[in-house]
């Protein structure tokens, strides 16, 4: 009898130990057998949703995004060279040891995922935004956003994706570019976004926002 009990205890214990360490659903970020795709599904999901589609504008939309931009980030933040806040509070300690086969797992699962639709906004608003995305503002040294992000914000390679992404998100990224060296890569976008007034950032924003996706 005693051996009995004692076989299905350990049968028991196995049954939970084989479950700790089931790579499909593991939150292990620290093992580098599970998949990006798993760890997309078990871990980053809690914030930017199980297709990529955040609800909340604190975090950015990664459905659709571009697969090259989400390895760069990805990278930028194990490698501790995208210190913006926001950003670097989450994402440091999750990226920190990634391996370059997972960040690739995880750039293309959220890729691949459609994007939601969003909020559409003011109409007044939403053309004064596409005019500026569309043409600059030349006299302002504003250069057309649509000449690296694509003439419906799909971005392209490691130019990101804007169309559908939450505005809140936008305008913040778009401080964060203007106004800091938090995020040395998009250097470039300092002397554009500094010539953009708190009316326009909401203009384009709203735009971006209200695109439909692809």
């Amino acid at each position: 009898m005693k051996t009995a009990v004692y076989t299905m205890l350990a049968l028991a214990i196995a049954s939970l130990g084989s479950g700790c360490v089931n790579l499909e659903r593991s939150r292990d970020i620290g093992n580098p057998n599970v998949s990006g795709r798993t760890l997309a599904l078990q871990v980053c999901s809690s914030c930017h949703g199980v297709d990529g589609n955040s609800t909340s504008p604190a975090f950015p939309k990664l459905a659709g995004q571009q697969e090259a931009y989400l390895i760069a980030q990805l990278k930028f933040f194990r490698g501790h060279n995208r210190i913006d806040p926001a950003g670097s509070e989450y994402m440091w300690g999750i990226t920190r040891k990634l391996t370059d086969e997972q960040i690739e797992g995880l750039a293309r699962y959220f890729s691949q995922q459609k994007d939601a639709p969003n909020v559409a906004g003011d109409p007044a608003t939403v053309a004064a935004g596409k005019a500026i995305f569309e043409n600059g503002i030349p006299d302002k040294g504003v250069a057309a956003c649509a000449g690296c992000h694509g003439a419906m914000g799909m971005g392209k390679d490691t130019f990101p994706r804007l169309a559908g992404q939450h505005a809140n998100y936008m305008m913040k990224q778009l401080h964060i570019l203007s106004e800091t060296n938090q995020r040395p890569a998009g250097a470039m976008m300092k002397p554009l976004v500094h010539g953009l007034t708190s009316t326009d950032l909401v203009a384009v924003t709203t735009y971006l926002q209200g695109i439909s996706p692809n």
